[in-house]
């Protein structure tokens, strides 16, 4: 039998505590999640969790990122109103349950933790907006959108209302409102 090196046994412990901040995010939110608690569910020291992360935030948004990956695909039907369509309604019906919620706790707890608001912009946001950037290059590539498109500008304008309703007015975001959304947005950047 051959013995196992280090290396993989680090990556289970790593996954440990990533399940683990996963798990105690959702379970009690952002703000009662402690490294102690991660640790102890984890069944790792403080000093394991400090080795890869620097902080709190810094885990439970890895923890968060780990276990939600595979729920928010990128998509590529070959056409850029159908991608932006599927990546906000795939996003909006994650937002709607209790893993989605755990969303909203770290923007809030971000208004005063400016160190947690630079991880999750840097670590969630910032990738999200990259998708959408893509999205709309390969329309332009394809003739789909007007070639002088400000992508940053119209990637504001599909995102921002989602937020509006998700932070501050609290109106429901279905399937209708993301379709009424895109296809206004399409009107303006279409060739």
């Amino acid at each position: 039998m051959e013995k196992k090196l280090g290396r993989p046994r680090s990556e289970e412990t790593k996954n440990d505590i990533l399940e683990a901040s996963y798990d105690l995010l959702i379970e009690n939110g952002f703000a009662a999640v402690t490294v102690e608690k991660i640790a102890e569910r984890a069944k790792v020291s403080k000093a394991t969790i400090y080795k890869w992360w620097p902080n709190k935030a810094a885990v439970v948004i890895d923890g968060f990122l780990n276990a939600t990956k595979a729920e928010l695909p990128i998509p590529d039907t070959g056409s850029a109103i159908k991608d932006i369509f599927i990546q906000v309604d795939n996003f909006a019906k994650f937002l709607s349950n209790r893993k989605g919620n755990v969303i909203t706790q770290i923007i809030a707890e971000g208004q005063h933790d400016i160190q947690l608001a630079e991880i999750y912009r840097k670590a969630y946001f910032t990738p999200r907006r990259e998708i959408s950037k893509q999205i709309l290059e390969r329309g332009i590539s394809r003739g789909e959108l007007r070639k002088d498109l400000n992508i940053g500008a119209c990637i504001d304008l599909i995102w921002g209302p989602i937020f509006y309703r998700l932070l501050i007015t609290g109106e429901v975001i279905d399937e209708t409102f993301i379709k009424e959304i895109v296809d206004y947005a399409f009107k303006g950047i279409r060739q």
